[in-house]
């Protein structure tokens, strides 16, 4: 007989690893005791030898679904005798090294029970398991346990508390088990919040959908803005109310028979789609959908998403098979996720809401995936996948470090241990109320995590609202220049120190000379890295005004072509375009006023778009991309594309002639060329040519691996197109998988840089 006692860290707390331990060691006639703590779970197993080894050989082979063993540490102890095997009460004091898991989709017993007018939970929308349910979204400390959870304010009924304590049941030590008799309720309201009689909230909300209406509706981490997917005029509305004149809206479907009639599906996207994690997939556009045009103007794909609550689930049973399902929001605002602000916030673009009384503790949107380049790739890294973790490749750094990322799409990471733990997606933090969910999401982490950061790591742009939060830390900063972030998050998820070639693609990010960078070739690693090639510096007329007037950055590009022609040519392929517009134009560039220099690839995107006449406002971010990538996918990539000319500047920088491939297209699209085919000859001459400059580094480096990041590399024409070609010539290829190559991965990098300099110091 001996007795072991077991440490395990990971995410092994809100997973039913303390059900699935009971089970274990009762399967191996084990005695002892399991238990949650603040470093993760502990447990004690006594017995045969034999059995002790089973019992530790099964837990690290096959753990519950969602648990994470990252470290398992067995001790011998004394043997006690005794019988049987219980789980404590959980352990408070201790340093915290656990992790809370994400939410997760409903699953399949839970399901059915939701389906079953026999059983208790029949059609109740907060029914959940130890495998399914909110976990993140409600938790307010660790150990994780009802108590420290907003479902703290719900006693368990006789008949839950049974489930709870029975070692044999499915919601054994469930912390957020409920029922219509113990749980949440469902209210329907009006705009005011005055609560409206019904018999049925989630009938009576469906028939006002059906009749055209708008709803807000609360869900797992905040609300949903709803109308019926079939109904132009409610599309409409919608949109007016909201002021989002084009941005796509998501779609949640019933089920995935429901999304292959509306959209094409691959078996990897369905894999992705039916996910416990349930993101919103990217999916092509089918033929006849039959869905509301202004759903996604001007894409050529929709953004879908299965239902991930049981409330979700009952709403799309009925009549509505798709509903769009946008975030509940004004126009660049986070998401409401309290009632008040969201009567307050929503008030005036939904008809009713459908709301209840559990409280979100922490604010989550839902993330969003497209599959590109052999994967699935973040646009928008939430809901499902947040709090995660990324092993950091520094091992020696003991400094806990907060990194609070980009400007857009901001997210923010903290690292313990050896580890970075990643938040949700934030938003741009020139909202002001998305500037305050970044000290908020800053607070939850530090409070779920324990950890107390020694040093803050942000961008070095000295307008960044995310500089200004770090300052106010009063901590010592390790600012990092935002493409070596772009790479560092690269390199960081791939276990890797460097040095690669990192090309990084971006709208713009502050550069060590003063100027905005955006198309960037480095030789680089975790310490540092070398700018050893760009796109050719252009000026962005008006500032920030270009990024959202493509047209201005045409007319730039169109100087550098055409020079004093540029006017007369302006009024040939850009007619919105006056000429006093372009006047004042010239003499910014001239002067040299209001008109930064940049190498942005995300701006020269832009220009291509305007020059097509496919776009020439941006009414969201990255709209003009997105449509020049739309219309490119339709036609055929040429299979010798024309490569733009690269030479060495003053500085010994390889740079790339950026308007050259604006004056292809022009001579293209002269020639009678359509916009189509035009827009797929710009994407595969970019990426040839991108191509050719790693070749020329390569040779003069050495160096066989490239590492690709940046908001550009969210378009999937251009990221497939350069990996087949770099990969064709031998090159190791890295991308990001488990952030977003935009923004949303920058605090990651960020982190990872500042750890690496801590361990080196």
């Amino acid at each position: 007989m001996r007795r072991i006692r077991i440490q395990v860290r990971g995410v092994v707390q809100g997973v039913g690893f303390r059900p699935y331990v009971f089970g274990l060691a009762q399967h191996h006639g084990l005695a002892g005791f399991v238990r949650n703590e603040p470093s993760g779970v502990a447990i004690e197993v006594e017995g045969p030898e034999a059995a002790l080894d089973a019992f530790v050989t099964a837990m690290q082979s096959a753990p519950p679904p969602f648990c994470r063993i990252q470290e398992l540490r067995t001790y011998q102890e004394a043997v006690r005798g005794g019988d049987g095997f219980v789980v404590l009460p959980s352990l408070e004091s201790g340093d915290y090294l656990t992790l809370v898991g994400p939410d997760r989709a409903p699953c399949a017993e839970c399901l059915r029970e939701f389906s079953d007018p026999a059983d208790r939970r029949y059609r109740y929308p907060f029914i959940n398991c130890t495998h399914c349910g909110p976990r993140y979204t409600l938790v307010t400390g660790v150990p994780y346990d009802r108590a420290r959870t907003t479902m703290a304010a719900f006693v368990m009924c006789p008949a839950c508390r049974a489930e709870y304590d029975d070692p044999k049941n499915r919601r054994f030590q469930a912390e957020p088990i409920c029922c219509p008799d113990c749980g949440p309720q469902l209210a329907l309201r009006d705009p005011s919040g005055i609560q409206i009689a019904c018999d049925d909230p989630v009938e009576a909300c469906l028939g006002q959908i059906a009749a055209g209406r708008v709803a807000a509706i609360k869900g797992i981490g905040g609300f949903h803005l709803a109308c019926d997917a079939r109904n132009p005029d409610a599309v409409a509305a919608l949109r007016y109310r909201k002021q989002r004149d084009h941005k796509p809206f998501a779609l949640m479907v019933r089920d995935e028979v429901v999304a292959s009639q509306v959209a094409e599906l691959s078996g990897e996207e369905l894999g992705i789609l039916c996910s416990p994690e349930r993101p919103i997939v990217l999916l092509r556009k089918k033929v006849g959908h039959g869905l509301a045009e202004g759903i996604a103007p001007g894409q050529g794909t929709f953004g879908v998403m299965l239902p991930y609550s049981p409330l979700h689930a009952r709403l799309l049973t009925g009549a509505l098979s798709t509903l769009v399902m946008t975030s509940g929001n004004g126009s660049d605002e986070p998401i409401a996720f309290t009632n008040d602000d969201a009567y307050r916030r929503l008030g005036g673009i939904a008809d009713l809401f459908l709301t209840h009384n559990r409280d979100i503790q922490v604010r989550t949107d839902d993330s969003v995936l497209r599959c590109a380049a052999g994967g699935p790739r973040f646009l928008r890294r939430s809901r499902g996948y947040a709090p995660g973790t990324v092993l950091l490749p520094v091992s020696t750094c003991t400094t806990e470090v907060l990194a609070v990322g980009a400007e857009l799409s901001n997210t923010v990471c903290l690292t313990r241990a050896g580890e970075a733990c990643l938040s949700q997606h934030i938003g741009d933090l020139s909202n002001l109320a998305a500037y305050e969910s970044l000290g908020a999401t800053v607070q939850s982490l530090e409070a779920i995590l324990g950890v107390r950061p020694a040093i803050v790591a942000c961008d070095q742009h000295p307008g960044y609202a995310s500089l200004r939060y770090a300052r106010s830390r009063n901590l010592p900063l390790v600012q990092v220049q935002h493409h070596h972030a772009h790479i560092a998050s690269v390199l960081a998820e791939k276990g890797r120190t460097g040095p690669v070639i990192g090309v990084a693609f971006d709208g713009m990010g502050w550069g060590d000379d003063g100027t905005l960078w955006g198309g960037e070739f480095l030789v680089c690693d975790l310490s540092g890295y070398e700018r050893v090639g760009r796109f050719s510096p252009v000026p962005q007329p008006g500032g920030d005004a270009a990024a959202r007037h493509p047209a201005r950055m045409a007319y730039a590009y169109l100087r550098a072509i055409f020079g004093v022609e540029a006017n007369r040519r302006a009024g040939e392929w850009l007619p919105g375009l006056s000429k006093e517009e372009c006047s004042v134009m010239a003499q910014m560039m001239e002067a040299g006023v209001h008109a930064p220099l940049t190498s942005s690839v995300g701006r020269l995107f832009d220009a291509a778009s305007a020059l097509l006449g496919i776009c020439l406002h941006n009414t969201y971010h990255a709209q003009a991309p997105m449509e020049l990538e739309a219309h490119a996918a339709q036609a055929r990539m040429d299979a010798q594309p024309a490569l733009a000319k690269i030479s060495k500047d003053a500085q010994g920088l390889l740079t790339v002639q950026g308007s050259d491939f604006l004056a292809s297209l022009l001579e293209s699209r002269s020639g009678g060329i359509s916009v189509a085919q035009c827009a797929a000859r710009f994407h595969g001459a970019l990426a040839s040519t991108t191509a050719e400059v790693c070749r020329r580094i390569r040779d003069m480096r050495g160096l066989e691996c490239v590492a690709l990041s940046g908001g550009v590399f969210a378009n999937a024409l251009l990221l497939e197109t350069l990996v087949a070609i770099l990969e064709q010539e031998g090159f190791d290829v890295l991308l990001n998988e488990r952030v977003p190559a935009n923004d949303g991965g920058i605090s990651l990098g960020q982190a990872a840089v500042a750890a690496w300099r801590c361990a080196c110091a």
